[in-house]
């Protein structure tokens, strides 16, 4: 890869940024960031890489272009894009929804150049080049997206760049895709969102002086919810349907739970505990996570 353009330096762009360089994976990497603030760190930090103030100026220099900004901007800066790209242009981004962008892609950009879709499986509640890492990628699964009219070429190229990185790569559908991460990731969310509000309400309604007793779950849910919110809106919108479906289900068994509390059937809410128990297992033995209480914290 002689060039690329990192669109949105946040903690995922800053840390593809360090990656690219360390691994030496670019000859030149370009940097188009619109947040003042975020310019400010970036010449802070001494991050590598050169920053254009004008998004064309990076497009027409660049091999790769990696999109790693909120969905809701792909639509307009797709349109600033098309003039000045290349047929030989990869674009790709690390959105974690994609069938809904996938449709902006397919209707705004375009027809004559490609976009395969990628998903780094990796982030963090914080937010910002400040936080990047070089290593945050590492043994993490990247899933990227084959559709009728990906090019077989540029999934490749993408492999072997995701692959440099340091992830693991798997190849799905978009429709796979989204119905997975309802379940994995963007349920878990939306409900460490829930319940965080819930016990501001409480808070409120009891007039409790309640956050500062916060027990380990609650702190630890709080963690998930301190999570970019433009970033989980637009997530929360191009993914509804699957997230729809997900939240029924999660109030379909915690009605369950909640018969099992009151009736005190002790039978069903054990198998329920002991089941759910062995998840926990199971993530640690595919090295999802590591064997250490309270998440190896000190």
């Amino acid at each position: 890869m002689k060039n690329i353009l990192i669109i949105g330096c946040g903690l995922l762009g800053s840390s593809l940024l360090r990656r690219i360089h360390k691994k030496k994976i670019a000859n030149k990497i370009f940097i188009y960031e619109k947040s003042n603030s975020n310019l400010t760190k970036i010449k802070k930090l001494k991050l590598p890489g050169q920053i254009v103030k004008k998004l064309e100026d990076g497009v027409k220099k660049s091999d790769l272009i990696i999109l790693c900004t909120p969905m809701s901007e792909y639509k307009n800066l797709i349109l600033k894009m098309n003039k000045f790209l290349s047929t030989k242009t990869i674009i790709t981004d690390v959105g974690s929804s994609k069938l809904e962008s996938s449709k902006i892609i397919k209707k705004h950009l375009r027809k004559d150049v490609s976009w395969t879709q990628s998903h780094p499986i990796t982030g963090s509640e914080v937010s910002g080049p400040e936080h990047g890492k070089h290593d945050i990628f590492e043994k993490k699964w990247c899933v990227l997206i084959k559709e009728k009219n990906t090019k077989k070429n540029q999934l490749t190229i993408l492999n072997n760049f995701w692959k440099k990185i340091g992830s693991r790569v798997v190849i799905m559908t978009p429709e796979k895709h989204d119905k997975i991460f309802s379940i994995t990731s963007h349920l878990p969310h939306l409900i460490a969102y829930n319940l965080v509000k819930s016990a501001q309400d409480f808070e409120k309604i009891q007039n409790f002086d309640l956050i500062k007793y916060s027990a380990g779950g609650l702190r630890d849910f709080s963690r998930i919810a301190a999570s970019n919110e433009i970033m989980w809106r637009d997530i929360f919108f191009n993914n509804k349907k699957n997230i729809s479906k997900a939240i029924d289900l999660f109030i379909k068994n915690l009605n369950s739970f909640k018969r099992d509390i009151n009736s005190k059937n002790n039978k069903s809410i054990l198998k329920k505990l002991i089941q759910t128990k062995k998840v926990r297992s199971k993530i640690i033995k595919l090295k999802q996570d590591i064997n250490k209480p309270d998440f190896g914290r000190n």
